[in-house]
């Protein structure tokens, strides 16, 4: 597959590729360069329960996260 650099510097990763391996806005990747013209590109580890608080809030079923109790 073949992706083009953007005038500011962005690569964009084909839609196949992000579909197939979950990639969704605002993941961290790290660049590694390898040699001249050759890098590799790895997608750094999501904490435990990332968003997890996110995905709790947007649920469509209103009332139905309820806040532990703190005592």
């Amino acid at each position: 597959m073949k992706t083009t650099i953007s005038t500011e510097g962005q690569i964009i990763l084909p839609a196949t590729i992000r579909q197939q391996d979950g990639i969704e806005p605002g993941q961290e990747f790290e660049v590694h360069r390898i040699e001249q013209g050759m890098y590799l590109l790895k997608r750094t580890k999501r904490r435990r329960n990332e968003g997890l608080v996110q995905l709790l809030l947007a649920c469509p079923v209103k009332g139905w996260f309820q806040p532990a109790d703190r005592k």
